[in-house]
């Protein structure tokens, strides 16, 4: 008799746990989809803010950027994909300076782990939204993101002054 009893037991539990996953899947069919079918609907697509993609630094309308060439973030990598090549020169009352000659970023080695970006002590860099990085050779996954050019943004510009009140 405990054994009629112990099979029917089993076999209810079994029918509820059955029954319960159905009503899960019932429910989720009318849910709303947050699939979105690329590259179909490339015109609507919504890409998260936080989404983390391409790694940029940007200019000013003057080609200058923020970069101090420190290399913090380059020790924070956890892969190594990021080289910062700074050089030594002299400026004009005799001090020798460390500026940024290249900065090179490995997209292809990148885990998007943003402890670059959140280390970087001038916000020199960020990421981008832009996820088509697909390309056919692993070379030009290796990009330089200081531009031809460039130099370090002035702190000590001239900052326009407010009128004094009267």
């Amino acid at each position: 008799m405990k054994s009629i009893l112990k099979y029917f037991s089993g076999l209810f539990t079994g029918i509820k746990s059955l029954l319960t996953g159905m009503g899960e899947t019932w429910k989720e069919l009318w849910t709303k989809k947050v699939t979105q079918q690329y590259p179909e609907n490339r015109d609507t697509l919504v890409i998260s803010d936080r989404f983390r993609a391409e790694l940029t630094m940007p200019h000013d309308e003057n080609n200058e950027h923020a970069c101090t060439a420190c290399g913090i973030c380059q020790m924070n990598c956890p892969n190594g994909t990021i080289k910062v090549n700074p050089k030594m020169i002299e400026t004009e009352d005799g001090k020798k300076k460390k500026i940024l000659d290249t900065y090179q970023w490995d997209l292809g080695m990148c885990t998007f782990c943003n402890l670059c970006v959140i280390t970087c002590p001038s916000d020199a860099i960020k990421f981008e939204n832009t996820f088509e990085n697909a390309v056919f050779t692993r070379g030009k996954l290796m990009q330089q993101l200081n531009r031809e050019g460039s130099k370090l943004r002035d702190k000590k510009k001239e900052q326009p002054q407010a009128p004094k009140g009267e």
